[in-house]
């Protein structure tokens, strides 16, 4: 969650800088970076694109897409 944090918000601030604020290295978010999607990341955003496509074609009339 930490580099998800600092990579959402690392147009506001240093990278080095938000590294520094939530306790990790910049070494380690680059690395955080640089790693491939596990398989659960991967089909969570088969599913999502799904969802979202449901959500689309129903005229934005069922659920809400995350």
């Amino acid at each position: 969650m930490r580099f998800a944090f600092i990579a959402k918000n690392a147009d506001m601030l240093p990278v080095e800088r938000l590294c520094q604020i939530m306790g990790v290295s910049p070494r380690g978010y680059r690395a955080y970076r640089n790693r491939p999607l596990s398989q659960s990341q991967r089909k969570d955003m088969v599913v999502l694109a799904h969802i979202r496509e449901q959500f689309a074609l129903s005229l934005s009339s069922y659920g809400r897409p995350a």
